[in-house]
């Protein structure tokens, strides 16, 4: 075996095709229609990223849809348009003005429901609170914030105004704050006294004081009063929220922004070093959200649709914020963990607000499974109508358990894949279109041009054969930078195939039905006798096992081998000891022998309580291979 491409073990025979009466309501009801359009987006990509982009409000229109200088892109040229006017002035044209925008529930039960009307009178207020501190167009603003409709006010009057917002998730620390607000150069934040997670409070306010002290650049601190928790103070650079928009006017004009001015950064970690501000711009960013909003969740006026992402990840900014007000639907936002009071917090709010779309992470399903149906029987689960998956890829067992447990094997599961620097999904099913395959993003989106490459950058013909992940063209939501770093932009992303293609990261299959399988992180791949096996299949097949919650496997070196495979694997039984554990171990690897293949099985399983991870439940592999 060359070690040019690498090799699949994992086959999935299971194909569940669109229940008939989602393809006879959706946007995209037939193959027929959905082949015309992906035809035009190869055939004829400027008309069809045209015809999408002229389904949202320009100030004016732009004068060329694309300019491509690779690896540098620019979209919508010349064009001038608002995100925020998109997401609410143009929604409320439509009629929407009293339709709710934001339905939002606190960990404490608190329930809040706003409309598009006073969304827009709240983003107006701080957008005009938010100029009196100086804020204008290229200003750079800092939220921290919890999960609650003022998040979402502040990102829209950041957006109202052309000021840059650089969103930073609430479970970070004093130090991030202050590494990503010395990168930004950004001197407002904006953040509350507290949030609630787990019937904990999370000292927000606290965090930023402390961050303050390791970085000299913060001169203002807008506090929302969410808690109202006794909080530190620093008269002359803290003020309240409720003194920042007391008198201020509800109408504040949305500032006309080139399709290319910044939308926002948005930090994500890097394998080294110092995290990288991803840059989003305003049009393409707009257009990419709106779309795949549109058609991946088939999303119609009636749906209420729940995102679980917090709005410090690219899913919040994409898919609870922009893509769903974009489209005028009522998006829910849940302060607090799927977890508390207990592990049937999701299903009480699905059955309480009656949710038709739920986009929630493989990780969070994995963990339901482990704590047993019997927390989702008993909810009335039959309002939903499309179940979503996002942030890494499913394994066929927890997609199964989703598809029977909690869609009750009537509703579509839209397994998504995209990523921070890609800004919209850009491989997933069409509800009314696609037949699934439990584990598969499915195909690329319509104007999306992905391929698997070998190391030398050939594409992968032979069927199962796994490789690189690239995009061949670029797309409207794609990053345009690295905030204050294009060398490192271009180093990350386009060099390592002469900047012909987009490296997304992650090793790939297509099977014989050209269905792409993510088989995880390019780095996150075993070299075992010469044979590259992907960790993510490993890692799936010991999931498949009925004993089995969550399993981990990273690479050790091996003498005779060069690499073995050694999984970390969490039990949803209790954990046994002595000759019972050693046999549970034998009968593990032994397993994934008969599900993937004698090379695949583990040198070494070792059973353990839990598994380390990310803020954004993304398991912390880096951490194991150093144990």
């Amino acid at each position: 075996m060359s070690d040019q491409s690498i090799e699949s073990a994992m086959q999935e025979n299971r194909v569940f095709p669109p229940p008939p009466e989602v393809s006879a309501k959706a946007w995209i009801k037939s193959r027929q229609q959905y082949d015309q359009m992906y035809r035009e987006s190869i055939d004829r990509p400027d008309d069809f990223w045209g015809k999408i982009a002229g389904e949202l409000h320009w100030f004016k229109k732009w004068d060329r849809v694309l300019e491509w200088n690779l690896p540098n892109a620019k979209w919508f040229v010349g064009g001038k348009t608002n995100v925020a006017y998109n997401c609410l002035d143009f929604q409320i044209e439509k009629g929407r003005g009293e339709k709710i925008a934001i339905l939002w529930e606190g960990e404490n039960g608190d329930v809040r429901r706003v409309t598009y009307r006073q969304l827009r009178e709240d983003v107006c207020r701080l957008a005009n609170g938010l100029k009196k501190l100086g804020v204008k167009k290229g200003t750079r603003v800092t939220i921290y914030m919890p999960m609650v409709p003022e998040a979402a006010v502040a990102m829209l009057a950041c957006a109202r105004l052309g000021a840059p917002h650089s969103v930073i998730f609430g479970g970070f620390s004093s130090q991030a704050i202050a590494d990503r607000v010395d990168d930004a150069k950004s001197e407002i934040v904006i953040t509350a006294d507290g949030g609630r997670r787990r019937g904990q409070l999370v000292p927000l306010k606290h965090n930023v004081d402390e961050a303050a002290k390791k970085t000299a650049l913060i001169k203002k601190v807008i506090v929302f009063k969410h808690t109202a928790e006794p909080i530190g103070w620093t008269e002359g650079r803290d003020v309240w929220w409720s003194d920042v928009v007391a008198g201020q006017s509800a109408a504040c004009d949305a500032e006309p922004l080139d399709a290319e001015d910044p939308l926002f950064v948005l930090y994500t970690s890097g394998s080294t070093g110092k995290p990288k501000g991803i840059v989003h711009t305003t049009g393409g960013f707009l257009v990419g959200t709106y779309i795949t909003t549109k058609y991946v969740f088939d999303l119609h006026d009636q749906d209420i649709y729940w995102c679980t992402a917090d709005v410090g990840w690219i899913t919040g900014h994409s898919y609870v914020v922009y893509g769903p007000l974009a489209n005028g639907t009522t998006s829910l936002m849940y302060e607090g963990a799927p977890n508390f009071p207990d592990f049937s917090r999701f299903w009480a709010i699905i059955a309480r607000h009656k949710v038709t779309v739920f986009y929630t992470a493989p990780t969070a399903i994995r963990a339901f499974m482990r704590a047993g149906r019997q927390l989702v029987d008993g909810h009335d689960l039959s309002s939903l109508r499309i179940l979503g998956t996002v942030g890494e890829p499913i394994n066929p067992e927890a997609w199964m358990w989703y598809h029977r447990v909690i869609g009750g094997e009537r509703c579509p599961i839209v397994d998504t894949w995209w990523q921070t620097e890609t800004g919209a999904t850009m491989m997933a099913p069409i509800p009314g279109v696609t037949a699934t395959k439990p584990g598969s993003c499915t195909k690329p989106l319509p104007g999306i041009f992905a391929d698997i490459v070998d190391e030398d950058g050939r594409p992968v013909k032979t069927a199962d054969a796994g490789g690189y992940l690239v995009i061949k063209r670029p797309w409207p939501s794609m990053l345009r930078t690295i905030w204050g770093d294009n060398e490192r932009y271009i180093k990350t992303y386009w060099e390592k195939f002469k900047n012909h293609y987009y490296v997304a990261g992650d090793s790939a299959r297509r099977d014989k039905d050209g269905y792409y399988w993510i088989m995880g992180r390019i780095d996150d791949v075993l070299n075992i006798a010469g044979h590259r096996l992907g960790t993510m299949e490993i890692e799936s097949a010991l999931v498949a096992h009925p004993k089995v919650a969550e399993a981990a496997v990273v690479s050790k070196p091996h003498d005779i081998k060069g690499e073995s495979a050694f999984a970390y694997v969490v039990l949803n039984v209790p954990r046994p000891q002595g000759a019972a554990a050693k046999a549970l171990i034998d009968e593990l690897r032994a397993w994934v022998g008969d599900q993937l293949s004698p090379i695949a099985k583990p040198d070494e399983i070792r059973l353990t309580d839990n598994l380390p991870k990310t803020r954004s439940g993304k398991i912390m592999r880096r951490l194991l291979r150093a144990v």
